[in-house]
């Protein structure tokens, strides 16, 4: 068991899918807030009020996490001038301060001071052809092994944008 200090820069609760149809047409308007300041997670079901919440096809994959760092490297190796919106890879936690992509396979909890939330780390959180349209040309080939991972809640609870601790489970 090991433990690190992080961040958590931004929280995503998507209640519908903004990137339907071809990129090549944008992405849909959102129907109201996504990027509360925090969100309750279910064990099992996901982050309440996002489109993947109880959905069974989507219960090992329901919570999404991706690493800030990977949007800078996608920045650098573009040479664009800012960082990329943090809610364009649509994830629904972006961490700083860990590589997220090493919890695959990993059971591990987040706590921004509400207690523990547990998950399990499972199978990679895949770019898509979209980050070309809403981060930058070449993105989705930049974000490959870096678009973090897919993860199933094993506990609830609440976490908040801030300071918090990961620790790893395993």
């Amino acid at each position: 068991m090991h433990s690190y200090a992080v961040s958590i820069e931004l929280l995503l609760a998507a209640p519908h899918s903004r990137y339907a149809g071809r990129p090549s047409d944008g992405p849909l308007p959102a129907s109201g807030p996504e990027t509360p300041p925090s969100i309750e997670i279910r064990a099992g079901l996901g982050v309440v009020g996002d489109r993947f919440y109880a959905k069974p096809a989507h219960r090992a994959a329901s919570v999404t996490l991706m690493a800030m760092e990977s949007l800078e490297y996608v920045a650098a190796s573009l040479s664009l001038a800012e960082i990329p919106d943090a809610a364009g890879p649509r994830r629904n936690i972006m961490l700083r301060g860990f590589p997220v992509d090493e919890l695959r396979g990993v059971r591990f909890s987040l706590d921004s001071g509400h207690g523990p939330v547990e998950f399990q780390g499972n199978r990679p959180a895949n770019p898509c052809a979209w980050m070309d349209v809403v981060i930058a040309p070449g993105a989705f080939a930049a974000m490959r092994g870096r678009g973090g991972v897919r993860c199933e809640p094993l506990s609830s609870g609440r976490l908040s944008l801030g300071a918090a601790t990961l620790t790893t489970l395993d």
